[in-house]
């Protein structure tokens, strides 16, 4: 039985000397266990870089130089590893000093011993015993490793963050001409990053769905009037970090029409639209303004147009068309949707 067919660690038996490495390899076959059989030294030392569960060898193959290599491999295990020996040992050797020898030879290892003739139901018992104990060491090596790398990720998503933040305090401080305008901006900037974040949170961190994101960066403007700012659009999955840039771009165009366009007066409309061509690998957005006051070119770009068309343009490959229509602000930006979508698995 090969060891990928079952869940179990395989067994690796060393039995140089008459038929015993045969009756082992049978007997472990017959009930379940994948083993493979080491006939020397350097095939001792190249099924161990395999990794078995356990190794099953006689007293009687245990020369200097395999000593040698046992010892190598269990002083190289990683932390999380605690490879048990099985030793078959004849009923005529000394078994203390044999066992004495062994521990010395491969301190702080699991030594476990059995006399031949040892019962069918006593050595299978045994080894089935150490796999078990072997899949809980990979259970509990998997965990760590999971725990590690959530770890980095949110290392790396904190560091993200702090840095957006940094990043609108500094842009929002410099152009604010108040500390009462200075304190709207900042906290309405801080909503639109905590309301990508929790949209991406609830996707489990690995894609948010981009009518999500633009419900939640909306809804603080939409208790001014529900059917004033409309979206639509078919499904598009957005990478976290694609989601947080739009947002943040919404947000400053929905607090740009809430001063100075469209949401400003009562009768002001706001239509966001996107379309996808999947065979072109195309997302293209719309941001449309109407019904609002006259709407001129300023004389100085402010921070919300610089970082729309800085973060777009990052995004997406491509700057964004950004046009001061009498009729209202319109924003126009399309690239390829695997810069912002997540890469679909091969069928």
């Amino acid at each position: 039985m090969d060891a990928t067919d079952s869940p179990l660690d395989w067994v690796l038996t060393m039995a140089p000397y008459r038929r015993d490495a045969e009756h082992l390899e049978a007997l472990l076959a017959q009930n379940g266990l994948p083993v493979r059989r080491a006939e020397g030294v350097e095939e001792l030392t190249a099924l161990l870089e395999q990794g078995p569960g356990v190794l099953v060898a006689t007293h009687e193959a245990l020369n200097p130089e395999v000593l040698e290599v046992i010892r190598r491999y269990l002083i190289d295990q990683p932390e999380w590893s605690e490879m048990p020996l099985v030793i078959l040992l004849d009923r005529a050797v000394p078994q203390a000093r044999v066992r004495a020898e062994l521990s010395a030879a491969w301190p702080r290892s699991r030594q476990l011993y059995y006399q031949r003739p040892v019962t069918t139901l006593e050595l299978l018992s045994g080894i089935q015993s150490i796999l078990l104990a072997r899949l809980r060491q990979r259970d509990i090596r998997d965990r760590i490793e999971r725990e590690i790398e959530l770890r980095r990720e949110l290392n790396h998503r904190v560091k993200n963050i702090l840095a957006s933040i940094s990043s609108i305090f500094q842009m929002t401080r410099r152009r604010a001409v108040s500390l009462d305008e200075f304190a709207e901006d900042f906290a309405g900037r801080l909503a639109a990053l905590a309301n990508v974040h929790s949209a991406v949170f609830q996707a489990d961190g690995e894609a948010v769905e981009f009518s999500s994101v633009v419900e939640l960066t909306f809804s603080p403007y939409r208790v001014r009037g529900t059917d004033r700012l409309v979206f639509t659009g078919p499904t598009v999955l957005l990478r976290p970090d694609a989601a947080t840039t739009l947002a943040l771009c919404l947000h400053e165009l929905a607090t740009n029409a809430l001063k100075y366009g469209a949401l400003s007066t009562p009768e002001g409309r706001v239509s966001l639209q996107w379309s996808v061509s999947e065979e072109a690998d195309l997302l293209s957005l719309e941001w449309v303004e109407s019904g609002g006051p006259s709407v001129s070119e300023p004389s100085r770009s402010g921070y919300g147009t610089r970082y729309i068309r800085s973060a777009l343009s990052s995004q997406f490959g491509t700057p964004p068309v950004i046009l001061f229509h009498p009729q209202g602000l319109r924003c126009i930006v399309s690239g390829p949707l695997s810069r912002v979508s997540p890469r679909q698995p091969e069928v």
